[in-house]
């Protein structure tokens, strides 16, 4: 397993760097649509469409939706990041009342609903951040590796309350407030960088603490999905990594909060 994930990140993270920071208007538009569409795939698996075959047509479905954003302007409008921020609150709602509340969005409609109010914003997030300057996608992308990382130490040096136990019963309190920690720091960082006001470097931390619990949020979603459908992987498209949302779960909830607060803030 070890030497599968060395390999797999040895050909990953580089295909990943060139496609979010060496490309730019259609061609960053297209390649992380294609990273949403293979997160769509394996959402459909999520949402219970067992049959590889038959996942092609909500993929489908998606890709007609971002092509009509393309075309119609919609890639980098705020519209679909304040949809895709109330479909967030649902989530929230959901995830904090599960299993209580899990006849609200068991059908494999609702879950695919669920799947096209995360994946779309997350899109149209990463368009936003990538034509407001390469330095707002690299700082989510930190951002979210912070809150992961920091989270992961804290909680096993003194994680003690569960955060949500009958969703990921491994992530505590603590381990929250330790990922706050490391990001509320990364945002002192990046305001010194960027030579920002008071006002804004207080703003951008504000911003900063809301999207890494955003990014909890994110990674709370799939992992309930992924115990109601009594999976650990959303998929086996990445050799000992899981799948791709495995990956980006946490980003697909703090790339469209922080596209759309960074534009009111900095």
């Amino acid at each position: 397993m070890l030497r599968q994930r060395i390999i797999t990140a040895a050909w990953l993270a580089p295909l990943a760097l060139f496609g979010l920071f060496g490309l730019d208007g259609a061609g960053f538009g297209l390649f992380t649509a294609g990273v949403v569409l293979l997160g769509g795939w394996e959402w459909a698996n999520l949402a219970g469409i067992t049959a590889p075959a038959r996942r092609l047509w909500p993929v489908a479905g998606l890709a007609v939706l971002i092509a009509l954003c393309w075309a119609g302007g919609v890639a980098a409008a705020s519209w679909p990041l304040w949809l895709g921020a109330l479909g967030w609150l649902v989530n929230l709602y959901w995830v904090t009342g599960y299993p209580a509340r899990l006849a609200q969005w068991q059908s494999t409609g609702m879950r695919l609903a669920m799947g096209l109010w995360v994946l779309l914003p997350a899109w149209v997030g990463f368009n936003v951040l990538r034509e407001s300057g390469a330095v707002w996608l690299l700082f989510v992308l930190l951002l979210v590796w912070g809150a992961d990382i920091g989270a992961y130490f804290v909680g096993k040096a003194v994680g003690r309350r569960k955060l949500a136990p009958a969703v990921s019963p491994g992530k505590t309190r603590e381990g929250v407030a330790g990922g706050m920690a490391v990001t509320a720091a990364l945002a002192i960082v990046f305001a010194a960088w960027q030579g920002l006001g008071l006002a804004a470097g207080l703003g951008l931390l504000a911003a900063t603490l809301v999207v890494t619990l955003a990014s909890v949020l994110g990674d709370l979603l799939e992992s309930m999905l992924k115990r109601h459908r009594g999976i650990k992987d959303s998929s086996r498209l990445l050799p000992g990594h899981g799948g791709v949302l495995d990956r980006i779960d946490s980003l697909t909830a703090a790339v469209p909060l922080f596209a759309l607060l960074q534009g009111g803030v900095l």
